[in-house]
């Protein structure tokens, strides 16, 4: 906000973007007029004329849930290109306005966009994590991680990190929260967004779509099972993830000169509302052993995309997987192409086998291979040649954290 004319803070709902703004709004520093579209009488004003709504406001201001009135953008942008003002703006937004063309366009150059996840295991722990920049830059074969038990780490998966769900002990309650955040979501969020007939069925697709999470997007497979046609599907998916409730991985080739699976693979935004959609508490995943995979590799995939928000190393996040059976989980990219490949293991020991893929990469890319990591649920951090390591799933919190306050 210090050199920037118009900030947005995205996320899901309840991940503590309304928390964080009305906090700010209080300091010295960026205090402003606070108002939210969740309020229908300024939902009205704003939505029926933006223009004027925001000539009535002292700069800066905060405006939250402005996904609600889509209207407010083009506004924004004149009020900018008058006085080009750093800090006019802060805005929120529940919905990915970013993925809407013509709202996108309209404040390139003038935006800078944050993204606000479900906490980070580091942050329920009050660590601030290192592990993008160690495995980039450092040698973690020797690492020293302290490891959690399998039970430990199943009831790290199953809470997830919304902040609600992280400060309720009891499983029950948990879940009763997943059941009516879900429920506002779909019924009211993306209700308002489509206008269109038809969304009784979004339950039912989501709780499809987590069983078939960590696996590559099959939009034919899903559509003959949901049976909607493929177009209609299409829309939903875009829905879900405009909402947040899903993300999609994108394909990595980088022209390896070998040919590539272009699907993008499936995550659910947080493992604890994955879990609460296929009904799996701790209990089941005990009794079926077979669960803990999809949803450890969500959880994996999820934790490293919260890193990416603040990690000081940029990096993209992909996923490799080529016609003739060569896979990798995650392929981590930095601007400069050096690569790290990350494979998860739900096995509590590994073998050489467990390194096919990662082994790949390092012959195809030569000195851009950077690391190739097996995060398992085991103890300890085991080298398996030059460049190549087993850590614990710990790993991801715990290597080169630094204990806040």
């Amino acid at each position: 906000m210090s050199d920037t004319p118009v900030v947005l803070l995205h996320g899901a709902r309840q991940t503590g973007k309304s928390t964080l703004v009305q906090r700010l709004a209080r300091t010295k520093r960026t205090r402003g007029r606070y108002l939210t579209l969740d309020d229908a009488g300024v939902l009205a004003a704003a939505s029926s004329d933006p223009v004027g709504f925001l000539a009535g406001l002292d700069c800066p201001v905060i405006l939250d849930e402005v996904q609600r009135a889509p209207g407010l953008f083009p506004a924004i942008k004149v009020i900018v290109d008058r006085a080009r003002e750093p800090g006019s703006f802060l805005l929120t937004g529940s919905a990915n306005v970013l993925l809407v063309p013509r709202i996108s366009e309209s404040l390139a150059g003038r935006m800078e966009v944050t993204k606000l996840m479900p906490f980070s295991q580091g942050e329920i722990d009050r660590r601030n994590e290192g592990f993008i920049e160690a495995v980039f830059a450092d040698d973690v074969s020797s690492a020293n991680v302290p490891a959690e038990t399998r039970d430990e780490l199943v009831a790290r998966i199953l809470r997830g990190g919304y902040p609600e769900v992280v400060a309720r002990e009891d499983a029950r309650r948990r879940s009763a929260w997943f059941g009516s955040y879900l429920n506002t979501i779909l019924q009211r969020d993306v209700r308002d967004m489509a206008q269109i007939e038809g969304l009784t069925m979004l339950p039912r697709l989501l709780t499809l779509l987590s069983a078939r999470a960590s696996g590559l997007l099959n939009i034919a497979d899903i559509a003959r099972l949901a049976d909607i046609p493929n177009t209609t599907l299409r829309r939903y998916l875009a829905l879900l993830e405009m909402t947040f409730l899903i993300h999609l991985i994108p394909a990595w080739s980088a022209n390896l000169r070998t040919r590539v699976v272009k699907s993008p693979k499936l995550t659910i935004t947080d493992s604890g509302l994955m879990a609460h959609l296929q009904g799996l508490t701790r209990e089941r995943v005990h009794e079926r052993p077979d669960t803990l995979g999809p949803l450890l590799e969500n959880f994996v995939a999820t934790e490293i995309l919260k890193q990416t928000t603040w990690s000081d190393r940029r990096v993209s996040v992909f996923h490799f997987r080529s016609h003739i059976g060569h896979e990798v989980d995650l392929v981590l990219e930095d601007p400069s192409g050096d690569v790290v490949g990350v494979e998860v293991k739900s096995a509590g020991s590994v073998n050489p086998s467990d390194f096919k893929g990662l082994r790949f990469l390092k012959e195809a890319l030569g000195a851009r291979f950077r690391r190739g990591v097996v995060l398992y649920t085991g103890r300890e951090s085991i080298p398996f040649g030059e460049q190549l390591v087993a850590l614990p799933v710990s790993a991801l919190w715990r290597l080169n954290a630094k204990r806040v306050r």
